[in-house]
Formats: C-alpha cells, structure tokens, sequence
C-alpha cells in the first residue's frame, strides 16, 4: 500500500470518525471545513495508507465514477487495521472492476429491476403488518431485532431462497463482517461460515433447481460463454445476503428514530403520507449511514477537483459530507421531507451505484410509513442520551431502539 508525502516533515491527520456531542445524527463537524477550504486533504487510515479524503459532491460523482478508479477495496477497507492489500476474491463484484464486475452485474441486474421489486411491494407490506400485529399484542418491543431486521431479512431470503430459519445465524455472522472491532480471525471465521453454507444451497440448487434467483442465477450463467467458477456463486450470493439485509435495517432505525426526535417532521409525514417518497430520499441523503465512505484505488495518474493524483494513490469520497454539501443541498444540514433533492449518494454512483436501491427504497417507504400509520402513539422507552451506536461499523445505525405506545 501506497503512503503519500506531499510536504515533509508536516503530520498527516487522521481519518476524521468524530460525531458532534450534540447530535448523532450529524457526521464528524471537520467536514464542513473541509468543503470550504481543503475539499481535497490528504488523512491517514486505520490500515495504514494515506489516501485523499474528497468531501465535495461533485468532486465525490467525478471520483466514483472514473472507471481508472478501482474498486479493489471496496467495503471501507480503509478502516480495518488488519487490511493488507490483498486481491480481491472471486465472485466479490463490489471489490472487482471492468469486465471482471460488469460479468458478474450482467448476471444480477434483471434481478432487481424497478418493476420486479415493484412487485415485491405487496409481500413486503405483508411481512411489516405481521411484525406489527407481533409488536402491538406486547407492551413494548426492540425495534432492531423485533422489525427493522427481520423485514429486510426477509425479503432477500426469498429471493435468493435462502430458508429464513437460518436468519441468525447468518445475521450474527453478518454483523461480525460488518465491524470493525472483529480480529481477522473472527471475520475470516464468520466468511467461511457464510460461504459454506451458501456453497451447501447452490449445490442443492444445481441438483434440483428452483424458482429463486440463485437458481437463475446458475441458469443464466451456464447460457454464457463464462459460466461461474468454483467459489464465485456463493461469494456473490454471501455478498446479496449481508448488503441486502443489513444496510436497509439500519435505516429504518436510524429513520425512525430521526423522525421521532422531530415532532413536527413526523406530524408533517403524517399529515401527508404520499410525502414517503421524498422523505425516504431526504433521509438516505441525511443520514448517509455508509459512514466511512466508499475506496477507491488510482491505476494511473488522474485530476480531481484540481488536484493532482498519482497511481498507486488511495481516495476516499467521505459520502456524508457530499450529502451535506452547501451547494448541491440548499440548508443542508436541515431536514427537509418535501425536498425536490437532486441524486444523493447514499446509494453510491457509477458502475458500482447498488444493485439493490429499488428494493430498499420499497423496504424503507413501507417500513416507516406502517409503523406511523399503524401506531400512532409511538415513542423512545428510554431517553436518546442512552442509546448506542454502531460507531466501528461499515453502517451506522443502532445496537438496539426500545420503543413504546
């Protein structure tokens, strides 16, 4: 890995992880500097390479989607002190670039269509009406494991045809890939776990296919003239069951308890519930819970913002700061449910932008529109002061948000 030294002898900063005491919900205060006066500024990460923090908007969209740009690292690498610069594993599409990661996209962007996951509308608003029906016949519940898990959770095991009652399993796995408090030993271990038992599904599904995307997604790829290799389907299938689930569930917490801090936001949705779809965009855009960004590694020399950048150089587009950007997002720091926002980078951009953004978008639209419409008197069973936040994880989000009515 590459170390950058532009001046000698002056201390590169740290990559910036702070949050404001006042407000978890805002990201680290430098950022509003570093747009004003230094939106290209060179920090150190926890994995030991220097890389180009870019906290502008524009610079960020220029950035991601350069295709000079690699992916190789991609999941936040930058934070994992164990991070050695290893290749990318087969089959890993978000970590692959070129044709290595339009092959394997090729294979999955039927799958997630507007109109398909339009027409998983209905059985998601099926699953979030029996958590509520679940919630309501109690006093109280945990809204992490009691709903916003199991709904996402869900509904990708139904597409992949991974049977739900596996769920923590691979969840508690899941939630080690995730942080980066877990030893290489622990990650390596929960990876395994993943793979194989995936590995065990897509052998049964070669067998005795079935109507479920890994089934299409063998099918598919034995009518190319590359058909997947030992070890890439169940890598791809362990990456759709970890992204498909566990970002989405994180957002509706952190969404919801957004709202609930915001009295008069929440009043306003509810006044107008067609206002969801504009409230959802705002709050991807708000909250931006990929906290530590998105990585991407030069192949050769290219000029961001006006800065020059060598290959062999690592970047780094610090996505809460370019949804927070003045200049794309008038009164950025203030929620505001009825914005007409232009795209935000929640979702990421360019060749890598999330296969599964539809779907989370549904999820999200009829998570936090049921639970306002269907309980209405719902509140924080302990103050905002005592809960506790993934702040060392690739998503932020809460450990746990008890509720009441």
């Amino acid at each position: 890995m590459t170390n950058i030294h532009r001046s000698a002898g002056v201390k590169i900063p740290d990559f910036p992880v702070g949050r404001p005491e006042s407000c978890p919900f805002d990201p680290d205060e430098i950022y509003t500097r570093l747009r004003a006066e230094e939106p290209m500024t060179l920090v150190h990460c926890p994995a030991g390479m220097d890389a180009w923090l870019i906290s502008r908007y524009e610079d960020m969209r220029h950035m991601l989607a350069d295709r000079s740009l690699s992916s190789r690292a991609a999941g936040s690498d930058h934070m994992l002190p164990s991070y050695d610069g290893h290749e990318p594993l087969p089959g890993f599409m978000i970590q692959l670039d070129g044709q290595e990661h339009a092959r394997l996209r090729r294979l999955l962007i039927g799958e997630f269509t507007v109109r398909k996951m339009e027409a998983l509308r209905p059985y998601v608003q099926k699953i979030t009406d029996e958590h509520i029906d679940a919630m309501l016949a109690g006093a109280g519940a945990d809204l992490v494991p009691d709903f916003a898990l199991p709904i996402p959770s869900k509904v990708i095991c139904e597409m992949l045809g991974v049977p739900y009652k596996d769920h923590e399993m691979f969840q508690l796995d899941s939630q080690v890939l995730m942080s980066f408090e877990a030893d290489e030993v622990s990650r390596g271990a929960a990876s395994q776990r993943l793979e194989a038992y995936l590995g065990e599904l897509i052998r049964q599904r070669i067998t005795e296919p079935q109507g479920d995307l890994l089934s299409r997604l063998i099918a598919r790829s034995n009518g190319t003239d590359r058909p997947l290799e030992v070890g890439e389907p169940a890598t791809l299938s362990v990456l759709l069951l970890v992204a498909g689930h566990d970002t989405t569930a994180n957002m509706i917490t952190l969404g919801m308890l957004m709202l609930l801090e915001n009295p008069g936001k929440l009043a306003e949705l509810r006044a107008d519930p067609d206002l969801i779809g504009t409230a959802v965009e705002e709050l991807l855009r708000y909250l931006s819970v990929i906290q530590f960004g998105l990585l991407r590694y030069a192949t050769r020399d290219v000029t961001i913002g006006g800065t020059e950048v060598k290959a062999g150089e690592w970047l780094v587009a610090a996505v809460p700061s370019g949804n927070r950007d003045e200049s794309v997002f008038p009164s950025s720091d203030t929620l505001d449910l009825g914005r007409q926002v232009r795209t935000n980078l929640a979702f990421g951009f360019g060749a890598h932008v999330c296969i599964g953004q539809h779907l989370a978008r549904i999820e999200l639209q009829v998570a936090l529109s049921t639970l306002l419409h269907r309980i209405p008197e719902l509140r924080l069973a302990e103050p905002l002061a005592q809960s506790e936040f993934k702040r060392n994880d690739i998503v932020y989000g809460l450990q746990s948000m008890r509720v009441t009515w």
